[in-house]
């Protein structure tokens, strides 16, 4: 279950391409609540449990004609993890999962972008998570971009990325079906 890091990864999702004719720098639009990063885990492999951060904040660069050269930064705040169950949330919290009393934040910067298609691109970035850092790979989508009713030029974008748990030192076991937890991001960016 994690983060806005996975905020990350999130917001990789933003660089990919079909958009602006220039390069510009976005941030993401959390005030207004059009951005998400939101997880699913198999739960016992009976069915699917769903959660989301409800507080990050993170910015994208972005250049339609050298998708490459765009850039990826969110933080996430692992204490606003929300799966619509109070004891679950605590219980995501603790040491068993974010230990969010030792590590509050969770962070994704980009460190490369690869179009793979026509609006779609990897986004490669370090994921740092419960202490651990570790490279990931989102699989970015652009969404579409222009003009907002209030003035100013947007743009969206969504992503994935599947993480293993152990692997950001989550030990507690959740038996076989739920050694994964997949992140689900949509984000929209404000041009600044």
């Amino acid at each position: 279950m994690l983060k806005k890091t996975l905020a990350t990864l999130v917001l990789g999702t933003a660089l990919l391409g079909a958009g602006s004719a220039m390069a510009a720098d976005y941030a993401i639009d959390t005030e207004g609540q059009h951005a998400f990063v939101n997880f699913k885990i198999s739960h016992l492999g009976y069915s699917w449990l769903y959660g989301s951060f409800k507080e990050f904040d993170g910015s994208f660069s972005f250049d339609e004609k050298n998708p490459e050269a765009s850039k990826v930064n969110v933080t996430l705040n692992t204490k606003s993890v929300d799966t619509n169950h109070a004891e679950r949330d605590k219980h995501i919290r603790s040491g068993d999962f974010l230990n969010v009393d030792k590590h509050p934040t969770a962070t994704f910067a980009s460190t490369s972008v690869k179009s793979t298609g026509e609006g779609t691109a990897d986004i490669t970035g370090n994921l740092t998570l419960n202490g651990v850092t570790k490279p990931v790979v989102i699989a970015a989508t652009f969404v579409g971009q222009g003009d907002d009713p209030w003035g100013g030029y947007r743009a969206g974008f969504s992503g994935n990325t599947t993480l293993k748990l152990k692997d950001f030192d989550i030990q507690k076991d959740l038996g076989p079906a739920s050694q994964d937890v997949e992140l689900i991001i949509s984000v929209e960016g404000v041009r600044q």
